[in-house]
């Protein structure tokens, strides 16, 4: 049965919680959560937010359940995923979920996966399966008074993914969910919880699209991260949304003892992004990184960076932020880092590298530093610089032209970046650079 509720009040969330067949609990969260985002103001810094609320499609679905066959699928919408690569790529997987407007259409893991217990499925099926795991975690890491467009998730959350990794789990290849936006004005508010309890692995990709109309519409996501002891999560992203969305995003981790979590961050598309992954460093010897690249052209707003706090004693953090501004786009990085009292003998570096590639493109870097700790160390590196006129000459002089050779010296610029992904999706994005430069 399709549905489509347009425009935000008590009554539309208690309608969106009833569709859902939802606990007590959950739309108590939700209203609570409509409260928060009714008294928060806009954010204070960053792009202009130009959206109209009232506009906004908060749930729209086309599918009544979850499938796990592709012949289940409706026909257009199959044929529309099979045209963007989707269903070519589950074959390097361990397990895929497809979000399609508000709601998971599909999901399938693999078998052995399975029998190692692995739970891979949406937010609201877990909450039904496994209540008392969602609600230890649920919120705790992400408050639904955080900002504004996190109170507005929690209002309004649809899709998304739950993850379960049992203690002493590893995975062999990754698990992916994708998600596609096709309605103009449309709003999409998935919710991701991962758990990776102690001495255990996943790497997690992400991947998203939407097509192009007049209208501005709405992608405010949040996702909550738990890396238990000895534990490494890994999540990737690459984002290719439409230049009419608006990618506002609450991202978040809490990493434990000796454990590692790994931010693989990639901002192609979208009018407005505004996206700062962040790891609290609990545990002692715990590790996080962020590795981000931004594309802002065609007046694009890419405002991105990482956030690392320290609280355990003997944390690293490393931040590696490559911004590319062309064609009046403006690429920011904002970052904090902050080192607290508790952290003895802590270690935190960021570097910053900004590539513009014409007079029109602009690039601004406001990064928060703290030290509380003084047996602890905290770098900041960062450049901004242009197409060196002499590299572009010695490729032109071997015989390539100046488009290419134009080409090469950006992908050779976000090589750390590419190098974090799985060789066919650094393939994706080559084509998806070239696509957008």
């Amino acid at each position: 049965m399709q549905m489509e509720i347009k425009g935000i009040n008590e009554d539309k969330i208690k309608q969106i919680s009833k569709i859902k067949q939802e606990d007590d609990w959950v739309l108590s969260y939700r209203l609570e959560s409509y409260r928060h985002f009714s008294n928060l103001p806009l954010p204070a810094f960053g792009p202009k937010i130009e959206l109209n609320l009232d506009d906004i499609i908060y749930y729209k679905t086309e599918e009544d359940e979850i499938h796990h066959s592709w012949d289940q699928v409706k026909p257009e919408i199959k044929q529309e995923l099979s045209d963007l690569g989707v269903l070519e790529s589950e074959c390097r997987l361990e397990g895929m979920g497809v979000q399609y407007e508000s709601e998971v259409i599909y999901h399938n893991m693999l078998k052995a996966s399975v029998e190692k217990q692995v739970i891979f499925t949406s937010i609201e099926d877990a909450m039904k399966k496994y209540p008392d795991l969602v609600k230890k975690y649920f919120g705790s890491i992400v408050s639904n008074d955080e900002n504004k467009f996190a109170a507005l998730n929690g209002a309004v959350f649809s899709g998304g993914s739950f993850i379960y990794i049992p203690p002493y789990t590893k995975l062999d290849r990754p698990l992916q969910s994708y998600f596609r936006m096709n309605q103009k004005n449309m709003g999409q508010f998935e919710r991701t919880l991962i758990i990776v309890d102690h001495d255990s692995e996943l790497h997690y990709i992400e991947g998203c699209t939407a097509p192009s109309y007049s209208q501005s519409s709405l992608h405010a996501a949040v996702v909550e991260i738990y890396v238990g002891k000895n534990s490494k999560c890994r999540y990737s992203t690459v984002q290719n949304w439409a230049q009419n969305v608006y990618n506002l995003v609450t991202k978040r981790a809490l990493v434990d003892e000796n454990a590692t979590m790994e931010w693989i961050d990639g901002n192609i598309g979208s009018h407005t992004t505004m996206k700062y992954p962040c790891c609290v460093l609990k545990g002692d010897y715990s590790q996080g990184t962020c590795v981000t690249i931004s594309v802002a052209t065609n007046h694009q707003q890419q405002d991105t960076g990482a956030r690392m706090i320290h609280l355990g004693k003997h944390t690293k953090s490393n931040i590696v932020s490559k911004s590319i501004a062309k064609n009046k786009g403006n690429a920011t990085y904002r970052g904090k880092v902050d080192i607290k009292p508790t952290a003895d003998y802590s270690e935190a570096m960021i570097k910053c590298d900004t590539l513009i590639l014409d007079d029109t493109a602009k690039s601004d870097t406001f990064p928060t530093n703290v030290c509380q700790n003084e047996t602890s160390i905290l770098e900041h590196e960062a450049t901004v610089s242009k197409i060196s006129p002499d590299k572009l000459f010695y490729l032109m002089s071997r015989g390539i032209d100046e488009e290419r050779a134009t080409e090469l010296i950006v992908l050779g610029f976000l090589e750390k970046f590419r190098e974090e992904l799985p060789v066919e999706y650094a393939v994706e994005l080559n084509q998806l650079l070239k696509r957008n430069l």
